[in-house]
């Protein structure tokens, strides 16, 4: 079956397993057989999905791995699940909101902040695009939750 992989680099997904899947509010195990990279996905072959119908059931399945399956990262690196959630303050101690997504723009990574509510103004939340690079990333302190960014509260 064909995988999309969000790894860097794609091949990666490879190395993870076993891969974990949902399927009516149950955990499941999927063990890889065997798989390689073709263009911009990743074929693999599952244990016990031996047929089309089988496979074909499986579309639209997201996959799952461990945190602990994870390798450790370097001082300053992050995984986007742990930036998640984080509370983004500027400069003048400003919050700006929380980091709700990030986008791989392609030159580099930027956080989506979703921000308190303007007030006087429309019902939707003021959402902030903000680059994941210096000079605009000052700190991020996983333990206290908190990422500081030079960024106006304007823009």
């Amino acid at each position: 079956m064909k995988i999309f992989s969000h790894t860097q680099p794609r091949k990666n997904i490879l190395s993870y397993q076993p891969w974990y899947i949902q399927v009516d509010g149950q955990w499941q195990t999927l063990d890889i057989v065997k798989g390689r990279e073709q263009g911009k996905t990743i074929v693999a072959q599952l244990k016990d999905i031996n047929d089309r119908e089988q496979a074909r059931s499986m579309i639209g399945v997201d996959l799952f791995i461990l945190k602990s399956q994870l390798p450790m990262l370097s001082k300053g690196e992050y995984y986007w699940e742990d930036l998640i959630g984080l509370k983004v303050v500027n400069q003048k101690n400003i919050i700006l909101g929380s980091v709700d997504n990030l986008v791989d723009t392609g030159a580099n990574t930027v956080l989506v902040i979703n921000g308190e509510k303007e007030p006087l103004s429309s019902k939707d939340r003021k959402e902030h695009w903000v680059p994941f690079i210096e000079p605009y990333l000052i700190s991020v302190n996983l333990d206290k939750g908190v990422i500081e960014v030079d960024w106006d509260e304007k823009f």
